[in-house]
């Protein structure tokens, strides 16, 4: 028996037009329509002038422990992994050293600072903070400085991340 070279190609022919026809029957049937729901999560916008309002709310509770002469107190201001950088000094690294350096402070007789906020700028995550300050012995005013803060949400408080500050006197 002679096989004709006819059938692979009709049979071909055959299986796309079969082909065909059922992609057409499927394009032509309705298609499900799908509701999707966005959902948005509702972040409350930072508040710039609210976060200003704790740091200066934490300056103030900051020169009442000065005032106290609490070093222990001051320390707990930073964070764990805070750097103090003092005028004169080498920057020291963590609350234990912080507070080893605040009791300094307190022991050369420094009895009161007055901190003067400049400007707050930031994101939630890390504010900046400018401004200046006098220390005071007694009633005399024994520095004038300017600082720089950086402050940080630990345990749901502002606290001091980096704190710089340095003399306004010239250097003789």
């Amino acid at each position: 028996m002679k096989k004709s070279a006819f059938f692979p190609h009709s049979f071909i022919a055959f299986l796309a037009l079969f082909t065909l026809s059922i992609g057409l029957q499927s394009c032509e049937q309705p298609t499900e329509e799908v509701e999707i729901e966005v959902v948005e999560e509702i972040v409350p916008e930072f508040d710039l002038e609210a976060a200003k309002a704790e740091i200066e709310e934490a300056n103030k509770n900051f020169a009442a422990l000065v005032a106290a002469g609490d070093s222990v107190g001051l320390a707990n201001s930073y964070t764990v992994d805070a750097q103090f950088m003092n005028s004169g000094a080498p920057a020291v690294k963590g609350r234990a050293a912080i507070q080893s350096a605040m009791s300094g402070i307190v022991q050369s007789g420094i009895t009161a600072v007055d901190i003067r906020l400049e400007e707050v700028y930031g994101t939630e995550a890390l504010l900046a903070e400018v401004g200046e300050l006098t220390l005071y012995v007694g009633d005399d005013a024994v520095a004038e400085e300017k600082y720089i803060v950086l402050w940080k949400k630990e345990d749901g408080r502002w606290k001091l991340f980096r704190d710089i500050f340095n003399s306004n006197t010239p250097t003789e």
